[in-house]
């Protein structure tokens, strides 16, 4: 064959065969009508900047080297970072067009000069981490879709023309580091942000009103001047008492004064009817059985075993088994102080509809639903053996160590063979139904895993530091007991339920195998060391996307097998890995994982170890997506012409 002919086929290959871009054509598309609004139709600049959709912008270009000015896609197979600094763009923000790029990560269109607001549209853009506009002429109102942006963790909109007051569901971004604002016209009162976790804020020189939320003594006064109608800490101007509750006061007296008398001639009504039950004969005590639905009493002799009610053929179990005899005494229920309920009543319990969902070796778990609109989660435990002085003082210490990621109870019951717990509801399911079931649209993206793991660490290091001296661990950690709340912040459920004689009992509802692997092979115990144990493999769940347990698989298993063989790209979720997460980075929370999961139990870190590891690879994560140089930058300023 003639030698020209073998360097013409490669050539030809390459025309015939589709090009495949990194990024959807419409995507392609819409990015090109972001930067034409941008830059207000200035055609030339849009060409010299190499924003064209025949080029990829991730991958360059058979016939051309360069990238798209202001493009990163972080070696990855999409858009993720955009950054438009001193542009010299006269445009408008085109919301819909850019928010296409639904890998975007990163915008930033500082030191410009574009006009008009910021778009509904800006919604779409779910997995925006860092949103960067300072320095250009934008006005209007912020959003009220903007809160929606539940990844965000910097935002720094100063020095604009913005007006209107902040949505009150800003403060719901919960997971926020940075919010600047300073040098607008922004108005109202100061949304009350969750200043525990900011680490830069400032509103100063806009037209704010109102008291200044509590900051936890972490911004000071410069953060929060030129805004005359301010008032409270850290400023030096203090708060007036309201004029409208002064004028109101006498009023108020009036209102209490008549509550106290509704109240007085109440509790006669009760007394009285309380005397006249006490002289009818006794019935005889009732059991208590919760029917499929709904709670209810049933009339049944005392019988020192308990029995559990079944529908027919296949179906599960719908009604927990019936409770101890004298069961029924609203004072048996001990509620501790929430906001969550108020007065709430073990009749209250009893008398609302019920729906199972779900049931295990040792109990079961019930949605209770009031008429009030309450929801509330009912955990039904029997078999745990502990007396009802050590169990009351276990919800108690519990209750008293408080963080905002562990859900605790709001309310527990104790009689011999039955105990109950109840905990608010929370409606956007568990961590196990994020990885493992339906999506239903939302973003579980690299970033929000590396999140969830941060957070469960630094929650799980601060309970086994409090309660340590008690010994009171989780002991039964796992995916189906890290729930959503209604910010989608993760939260561990059902912390210290294990306790069996006087000894710590885990694993409730895990598999002998976990079980064994839990405990180690050296046989030290240690209820904390299995809470790391726990966590490692829920770390496993986050990187790999797997079951834990499947038909004879076991998670922790495999993915030793499969880094001994040193493949250990193979076990990452194929969707971080299209995404284009870190495989660096993974592979470091991998490490961590696999540090938790030791079978020697004294070689596992402790949980306060973990969080400092997982928070360095969190900050090395923001860290590479803020300040990482972006690819080609200067590429196209200087084109190869060969």
């Amino acid at each position: 064959m003639d030698r020209s002919c073998i360097w013409v086929l490669p050539i030809l290959i390459l025309f015939i065969l589709p090009r495949s871009n990194s990024e959807d054509v419409n995507v392609l598309n819409a990015l090109v009508r972001f930067m034409e609004e941008l830059s207000a139709g200035n055609s030339q600049n849009i060409q010299n900047w190499g924003w064209d959709k025949n080029l990829d912008p991730c991958n360059g270009n058979v016939n051309f080297n360069g990238t798209w000015k202001g493009v990163d896609c972080m070696k990855s197979q999409n858009v993720r970072k955009i950054v438009l600094d001193k542009f010299n763009l006269t445009g408008t923000f085109d919301a819909a067009s850019v928010c296409t790029a639904k890998f975007l990560v990163v915008l930033s269109l500082k030191e410009n000069t574009i006009s008009g607001f910021i778009p509904k549209d800006i919604r779409n853009c779910e997995r925006l981490r860092h949103f960067y506009v300072s320095g250009n002429r934008f006005s209007g109102v912020i959003p009220d879709t903007f809160p929606q942006l539940r990844n965000l963790k910097s935002i720094d909109i100063s020095d604009n023309y913005f007006s209107g007051e902040l949505p009150a569901d800003m403060s719901r971004i919960s997971g926020l580091l940075t919010f600047l604002a300073e040098n607008n016209q922004l108005s109202g009162e100061i949304p009350d942000f969750d200043f525990s976790y900011l680490k830069e804020f400032n509103v100063a020189n806009n037209s704010f009103s109102g008291p200044i939320p509590d900051v936890k003594s972490k911004f000071g006064a410069d953060s929060f001047s030129g805004n005359p109608e301010l008032c409270g800490k850290p400023l030096s101007k203090a708060c007036r008492p309201s004029k409208t509750g002064l004028k109101h006061s006498s009023a108020d007296r009036f209102l209490i004064f008549s509550g106290y008398i509704i109240l007085a001639v109440v509790v006669l009504l009760l007394l009285a009817l309380y005397l006249i039950k006490k002289n009818k004969p006794k019935e005889e005590s009732a059991k208590v059985v919760v029917t499929k639905g709904r709670v209810a009493n049933a009339s049944k002799e005392h019988s020192s075993t308990s029995s559990e009610s079944k529908t027919g053929g296949n179906r599960s179990e719908y009604s927990i088994a019936s409770v101890e005899a004298g069961m029924t005494s609203s004072s048996s229920l001990v509620v501790l102080p929430s906001p969550v309920v108020t007065g709430l009543k073990f009749e209250d319990l009893l008398r609302a509809p019920a729906e199972l969902l779900g049931r295990g070796k040792h109990g079961s778990l019930y949605k209770v639903m009031f008429d009030n609109a309450t929801i509330l989660a009912v955990k039904r435990i029997k078999g745990w053996g502990i007396s009802a002085a050590d169990f009351k003082r276990r919800m108690e210490r519990i209750d008293q160590v408080k963080h905002p990621r562990v859900l605790p109870p709001v309310a527990f019951y104790y009689s011999k063979q039955e105990k109950l717990l109840v905990y608010e509801y929370q409606q956007n399911g568990s961590l196990f139904k994020l990885l493992h079931g339906s999506q239903n649209g939302q973003v579980f993206d690299w970033g929000s895993r590396l999140n969830v793991a941060a957070s469960i660490a630094e929650a799980l290091a601060f309970m086994h530091e409090q309660l340590q001296e008690g010994g009171i661990a989780h002991g039964n950690l796992k995916s189906t007991n890290i729930l959503f709340d209604k910010t989608m912040e993760p939260c561990i459920s059902e912390y210290g339920l294990i306790v069996a004689q006087g000894q710590d009992q885990p694993f409730l509802s895990q598999s002998d195998s976990f079980k064994s692997n839990a405990l180690g092979r050296d046989g030290a115990y240690s209820t904390f060391k299995v809470d790391v144990y726990g966590f490692g493999v829920v770390l496993l769940e986050l990187l790999t996307g797997k079951l834990v347990q499947n038909n004879g698989f076991d998670l922790a298993s495999w993915v030793h097998s499969v880094v001994r063989e040193e493949w250990t790209a193979e076990v990452f979720d194929r969707a971080l890995i299209s995404e284009g997460a870190s495989e660096e980075r993974m592979v470091s929370l991998l490490q961590v994982a696999l540090k938790c999961i030791n079978p020697s139990p004294n070689e596992r870190p402790s949980m306060n170890q973990i969080s400092v590891m997982i928070n360095t690879v969190k900050e090395d994560e923001e860290r590479s997506i803020i300040s990482e140089p972006l690819s080609g930058h200067h590429a196209l300023e200087k084109p190869n012409s060969h």
